[in-house]
């Protein structure tokens, strides 16, 4: 019984000696074991320090990614060419101003809805527009059917061509390729091309002023998630009809769009609505 236990340990040790272990070798297996622990520890080490060389790395990189997303707009954006149906930009918007309503008497409640029936009853809508930024000034012509759809071509020399769909609202460059889009939902000017149009319940009215042929209607979407204010221009000889609107963004700048030579009678092609990536899009479209 002792022969095998003491097999055993030889087995176990890796000595293969009958007989039992003398001193010099329990003190080089001791040494071994030792040397052996301590590689385990330093190797262990060693690896924990990677792993947070590594985690610090990812974290860097993370931070690198997501800041620029969270971030204020740079000035880079502030150079964008301005859009006439307003809206930002932005992943998260921050610090739009809310426009507090005020309370409507009779007559201002009246003249809201006559506004609120005429892009409720327009169904194409085509002519010129002259756009004013705090910038410049460009020309251009626009198309508009409801519900949801505009295009709006600039004059040369612009190469810029804005274009919604009913979802996205496509503000591109011809020229340098470049694609900017932003859900429709997102722009004041959603609530005068969505289906049903309906601006006393819908908008926050901040002024209506009426003369004898103008109402004059300031608004801001109640939705947060469209920021911006836009102020209609209705002209009402001989007919109620669109005259001039103007965005204003959360930094307060303000875009004003002058219409003329309307055109509501005729059916505008539906494949002029379509966003086509500046790459893809061939010419005339």
């Amino acid at each position: 019984m002792r022969a095998i236990e003491i097999g055993s340990r030889n087995a176990f040790t890796g000595k293969h000696r009958g007989g039992g272990m003398s001193g010099g070798d329990r003190i080089g297996q001791e040494q071994a074991v030792q040397g052996t622990l301590q590689h385990r520890f330093t190797t262990d080490r060693h690896r924990a320090t990677m792993a947070r060389t590594v985690a610090a790395a990812v974290i860097v990189a993370l931070a690198a990614v997501v800041a620029p997303a969270w971030a204020p707009a740079s000035a880079q954006d502030s150079k964008k060419n301005a859009s006439p149906v307003g809206g930002e930009f932005r992943t998260k918007v921050e610090g739009a101003p809310v426009v507090s309503g005020i309370t409507l008497d009779a007559k201002q409640v009246e003249a809201v809805k006559l506004v609120t029936g005429y892009f409720n009853d327009l169904k194409n809508l085509k002519g010129n527009f002259v756009q004013t930024s705090p910038d410049k000034k460009e020309r251009g012509k626009f198309f508009v059917k409801r519900p949801g759809r505009l295009r709006f071509e600039y004059n040369l020399p612009s190469k810029q061509l804005i274009v919604s769909d009913g979802e996205y609202v496509a503000i591109q460059d011809l020229e340098l390729g470049t694609d900017d889009r932003i859900l429709l939902e997102q722009t004041p000017f959603r609530l005068l091309l969505r289906k049903d149009v309906d601006l006393l319940r819908d908008a926050r009215i901040s002024d209506v002023q009426e003369a004898d042929d103008l109402i004059i209607v300031t608004m801001q979407d109640k939705s947060p998630d469209a920021p911006g204010r836009i102020k209609l221009y209705m002209s009402r000889a001989p007919q109620l009809e669109l005259k001039e609107w103007v965005t204003s963004d959360s930094q307060g700048k303000d875009t004003r769009v002058e219409v003329s030579n309307l055109v509501k009678s005729e059916e505008i092609d539906p494949g002029l609505f379509k966003v086509i990536a500046p790459s893809l899009r061939k010419p005339g479209q």
